[in-house]
């Protein structure tokens, strides 16, 4: 039961969650400079996945945020974090149709990109609470 007081705790922590969305970020950024020498368009299309990763967790960090008070009731975590999750999913998903329907992007930068945010989602959190 400690592990999940914890564990909630953490995960409406505002200083932590924009440490890792600046690590987030700057991976995108860093992928898209990368992906600029090969060309301007699969820069691009890294910065497309890139903002189909990031964006959708700055959305559920806000959104968590803002309906996850401090002292939440009983049921409310659960609640407030399933609906976050289900505005990540439609969110991304939308952000990738648009950058491969609409803008064409290119998907070997913009698929490298969108991993690479997310495998930094993964891992960044147990750097950042090691060092914290």
């Amino acid at each position: 039961m400690e592990n999940r007081k914890v564990m909630t705790l953490s995960l409406y922590n505002g200083k932590d969650a924009g440490k890792l969305l600046f690590i987030q970020l700057m991976t995108f950024i860093v992928f898209s400079a990368f992906f600029a020498l090969k060309s301007a368009h699969w820069s691009v299309s890294a910065a497309g996945g890139g903002v189909a990763a990031w964006l959708p967790n700055v959305l559920f960090m806000l959104f968590a945020c803002r309906f996850g008070v401090k002292v939440p009731a009983a049921g409310r975590v659960a609640w407030s974090f399933a609906i976050g999750e289900a505005l990540k999913v439609f969110t991304t998903i939308a952000l990738l149709m648009v950058a491969l329907g609409v803008f064409r992007a290119a998907f070997l930068p913009l698929s490298l990109t969108y991993l690479s945010v997310l495998i930094v989602q993964i891992l960044a959190p147990a750097v950042i609470n090691n060092k914290g």
